[in-house]
Formats: C-alpha cells, structure tokens, sequence
C-alpha cells in the first residue's frame, strides 16, 4: 500500500461520524448496510451520512451499489486489511507476533 492511500483512508477514518459507519459496515459485513439505515443508526443527518460515506468511499474503505431505490455501502476488507498490514508491517521489529503478546512486545 503506498503512503498517500494510507494518508487518505487515516484521514477519512479521522471523523467521529466516519470512524463510526466504518465500524458498523465491518460489523454487517459484505451484505452491507442502506446509507438511510446508517444515518438513523448513527443519528446523523441524510445529508450528511452521505457527505461522510462519499468520503469513506474515496478513500477506497467502502463499496457501494444501488438496490433498488438505496444505496447500500459495505467495508472493503481488502482495503482494510491492507491498511492494517501497512501499519502493523513493521511490528515486533519484522518478527511475527502471537497474538496475545503483540500489545506487549509492540509496545
């Protein structure tokens, strides 16, 4: 993953709104959920939920197709993933980290 993609996604991901509806479409998962749907879960405004996705999705973190009269948007994992392997590439000095003790020995 190059640097400036890193950059965008951590900047869109920087938005209390965002951060949150990123977090509920990983938690749907690939089925996604209606952006309506994400607003009244959220308590944000239409205009605004789609302001924020239109953000997540230029930063690459989110998919979206049209179902009928809605927009539904999921969590690209890849995209996810990618970004995680980005920051965490590094951890433990390269060595491999199990998972329990990762907190500790990346710390």
């Amino acid at each position: 993953m190059q640097a400036d993609h890193v950059i965008r996604a951590l900047s869109a991901l920087s938005q209390e709104h965002r951060l949150a509806a990123f977090r509920l479409l990983v938690e749907a998962g690939s089925e996604g959920i209606a952006a309506g749907t994400l607003a009244e879960r959220l308590d944000v405004p239409a205009s605004s939920m789609s302001f924020h996705l239109a953000q997540l999705a230029n930063a690459g973190l989110v998919t979206q197709r049209r179902e009928s009269r809605s927009i539904i948007y999921a969590a690209d994992y890849g995209a996810m993933n990618a970004l995680m392997g980005y920051l965490t590439e590094n951890c433990c000095g390269g060595a491999p980290c199990e998972a329990q003790n990762a907190a500790n020995a990346c710390a």
